[in-house]
């Protein structure tokens, strides 16, 4: 992990070692720090925010512009409106290290920290693990595992393998899950979800980072 991103996001790592550790800790614990996690984000923004910054310039979405010789890594945990999201990627070790390879292109779908703080449920749970180990289900070393699988599977279902990605061209995500995007109104929507694209946060080489105002799973 870079040192940038210690330094703004000092509680990112609790979901990976609450969620990854062999030691047993309760589902209450994984609540908390996933809270602390969102709280954390309300600090003032250290980066500006381009959603808001220096509102005579075009809106990212419109811009074309490449950052050549930077890669997704680099500046995922730059855009606070999804600091959440991105603080989770470098959590899921395969994650972190496909945005971190120049060689593999991807385009990930950032949910915004509102949309992260709003789940019906948590990242890493999963009703049908409820049902068939009940209150305990994410207690234990088989719990954790548990926990750790549905938090890799939620990010995955947010990131496409490839970029550019044209419109309407249906590709799977690395959770196998099928989605395509169109434009309505001048703003893309990630089907068949309908959520809506805000801004494209970042253009560089290895992809784009897009954020959502949504979730895709």
């Amino acid at each position: 992990m870079k040192p940038a991103q210690l330094f703004l996001y000092p509680s990112a790592t609790i979901c990976l070692i609450l969620a990854a550790s062999a030691q047993s800790r309760p589902l209450f614990s994984l609540s908390k720090a996933f809270h602390a996690l969102a709280d954390q984000i309300q600090v003032p923004v250290l980066f500006p925010n381009p959603l808001t910054h220096n509102k005579n310039m075009p809106p990212p979405e419109n811009d074309n512009t490449v950052s050549t010789g930077v890669i997704i890594s680099d500046v995922i945990g730059k855009t606070q409106s999804i600091a959440i999201f991105s603080g989770l990627t470098r959590d899921i070790d395969s994650i972190s290290r496909r945005l971190d390879d120049a060689s593999q292109n991807a385009t990930v779908l950032a949910p915004q920290n509102g949309v992260m703080r709003e789940l019906k449920r948590k990242p890493w749970e999963d009703p049908q693990d409820y049902a068939a180990f009940g209150e305990k289900a994410y207690e234990g070393g088989e719990g954790e595992d548990r926990a750790h699988r549905n938090l890799r599977r939620f990010v995955e279902a947010h990131v496409v393998p490839l970029s550019p990605w044209e419109e309407g061209r249906k590709v799977k995500t690395l959770a196998g899950s099928e989605v395509w995007y169109e434009t309505k109104e001048g703003k893309k929507v990630i089907q068949p979800h309908g959520v809506e694209v805000v801004s494209i946060a970042d253009k560089v080489a290895n992809g784009e980072v897009w954020v959502l105002a949504g979730s895709l799973a």
